[in-house]
């Protein structure tokens, strides 16, 4: 007989840490996994040596797989990352390995890490079994004005992530620099929180949609929605100093906007409804949006209130074209019970996605989607 409780599992917490050749990860790796608070979590990375482990390492549990000093274990990717996490799951389940509490995945600096979001949010048993807790993104503070002008999946990575963590800022002589630097990375992800490296381990992995025990967190500071839209207050603000003001000025500013481009591309914008949404609006909004818009779509973050069950929100989470439900909640998080969705795109204005939501939501003076014009999409209303 299974001593397992019955029911579903508590989900696990999944951390994905990434940031460009570097940026400093393997040391940032290396001090984590020394932390107490990281006792009992399993760390997959590409080659154990090229993240340089070798003086932590106490035991070989099997093939591509080690138990570190601090209770952690650690594994590489053995071919598909699917393969390597239903493989860390069979062995948990069946008592060959501890029942590790948190699992972080360490990408290569060039990678995108929205295919692996991707391939867990999209997989049917991975979602139930992993609860992706974040993206937690490395920025070397002395190069990385440099790197993100100069790489787009730089400036993805600083998108999507949900901390920010500034290494080697100890090596910049200029305080200004380093103030530039952080006002970037607020202006292209609003609702990262950025850190120092020295951060706790606890701070740096943790905060994401659910707690160690499987228990929903802090809804609203996973979602941010208030920063994201304090951020388009105060852009939509700057825009129209600039217009009124900026007539006789734009030589002084074009330097800035130069190098900063690329990132114009990348915007966070959140969009609201007052009134509760029906089912039924909401499933053909986010099905035609990532349908037509979905390889644009870096993250999507909401809080829903349904129609038809208004006192039980809905949380929503997405990535390019897989949107996924992972918990209805017990209640309201605070008293604000507006339906919130926050979206990180690339090359996709706003405006295209707010009158989408407006139609679906029938707003008054705001037309109903044509459905001849949607039909030109042949993927458009597909599940």
């Amino acid at each position: 007989m299974s001593d397992r409780p019955a029911g579903p599992l508590p989900p696990i917490p999944l951390t994905i840490l990434t940031g460009f050749l570097g940026a400093g990860k393997t040391t940032l790796l290396n001090r984590l996994l020394q932390s107490p608070e990281l006792h009992d979590t399993v760390v997959i990375i590409n080659e154990f040596g090229e993240i340089g482990l070798d003086h932590l390492l106490v035991e070989k549990v099997d093939e591509g797989m080690v138990l570190l000093s601090a209770g952690c274990l650690c594994c590489t990717v053995r071919g598909d990352l699917i393969a390597t996490l239903e493989d860390l799951l069979r062995k948990r389940d069946n008592g060959r390995i501890a029942p590790f509490r948190r699992v972080i995945i360490e990408t290569t600096g060039l990678a995108d890490p929205a295919p692996i979001l991707h391939a867990v949010l999209y997989h049917p048993y991975l979602s139930m079994r992993y609860a992706v807790e974040g993206v937690v993104t490395v920025i070397d503070a002395v190069n990385g004005a440099a790197t993100l002008d100069r790489h787009r999946e730089a400036l993805k990575q600083a998108a999507v992530a949900e901390r920010i963590v500034l290494t080697k800022t100890d090596l910049v002589t200029d305080g200004s620099t380093l103030d530039a630097l952080r006002e970037r990375l607020h202006h292209l992800n609003p609702g990262a929180e950025i850190l120092p490296a020295d951060a706790p381990a606890e701070k740096i992995v943790a905060g994401g949609l659910f707690d160690l025990n499987g228990k929903i967190a802090d809804v609203r500071d996973w979602l941010k929605a208030e920063a994201v839209e304090e951020a388009e207050r105060e852009s939509h603000a700057h825009q129209h100093h600039h217009h009124h003001h900026g007539h006789g000025h734009d030589h002084h500013d074009h330097h800035h906007h130069d190098v900063n481009r690329h990132d114009e591309r990348i915007r966070a914008f959140c969009l609201t409804s007052d009134t509760p949404i029906p089912q039924g609006s909401l499933d053909m909004f986010l099905d035609l949006l990532r349908s037509s818009q979905g390889a644009k779509l870096l993250r999507v973050k909401g809080l829903v209130a349904l129609a038809e069950d208004p006192d039980h929100p809905v949380v929503i989470h997405g990535v390019q074209h897989v949107i996924h439900v992972p918990a209805v909640l017990p209640q309201w998080p605070s008293a604000d019970r507006r339906s919130r969705i926050v979206f990180i795109v690339d090359d996709l204005e706003r405006e295209s996605v707010e009158k989408l939501w407006n139609a679906f939501l029938h707003k008054p003076g705001i037309d109903q989607p044509d459905a001849a014009a949607l039909s030109d999409n042949p993927l458009s209303l597909r599940r």
